[in-house]
């Protein structure tokens, strides 16, 4: 999938290496995991058939990011209102700091929701933003999702509605 000089691919053992060169040296581990977690997750959620995808995102040829959106596998601290329906979760996305402050990381975003919503179909995505982390708040703010004030540790959940899903659930309450 491409857009003006953006692509994502899917994240495999052959590229992974591109994805340990995205310099992610000022976000910490407790806002996103690593890449080698990210590995395992994909892996792990591979095995077991898992709907989602992981991506590498490319432009001109250098990895820019990686993101990871998934099959939600139920937690104890999810949102009361995300154990009524399967939901996707956002495992974890890092755009290479020098990419950054040019509008890529909201085209990735919205090429991977758009990718995984076209290959398994809409449902509502989650993901936990780190109390301290103010600018993926801001971000993901930005993108459509609403923070909650449910928490799973240091972070809160922040969930997104695909906007068919907005009318059924508006059609359904009232």
């Amino acid at each position: 999938m491409r857009t003006a000089g953006l692509s994502l691919e899917a994240l495999t053992e052959e590229n992974l290496a591109l994805a340990r060169s995205i310099d992610r040296g000022d976000v910490s581990e407790d806002f996103v995991d690593t890449v080698e977690t990210l590995w395992e997750l994909t892996s792990w959620g591979r095995e077991r058939r898992c709907l989602g995808h992981s991506f590498l995102a490319m432009e001109e040829g250098r990895c820019v990011g990686v993101i990871l959106l998934g099959e939600a596998i139920p937690w104890e601290t999810d949102p009361p209102e995300m154990a009524a329906e399967p939901f996707y979760r956002l495992m974890g996305f890092v755009v290479d700091r020098r990419c950054r402050g040019r509008g890529l990381g909201g085209r990735i975003l919205d090429l991977a929701v758009e990718r995984v919503f076209r290959d398994f179909g809409p449902r509502p995505i989650a993901l936990g933003v780190h109390r301290d982390n103010l600018g993926a708040e801001r971000f993901y703010l930005r993108h459509g999702f609403v923070k909650t004030r449910y928490r799973e540790g240091d972070d809160y959940y922040f969930l997104r509605y695909p906007p068919r899903w907005e009318c059924e659930n508006v059609r359904r309450s009232g």
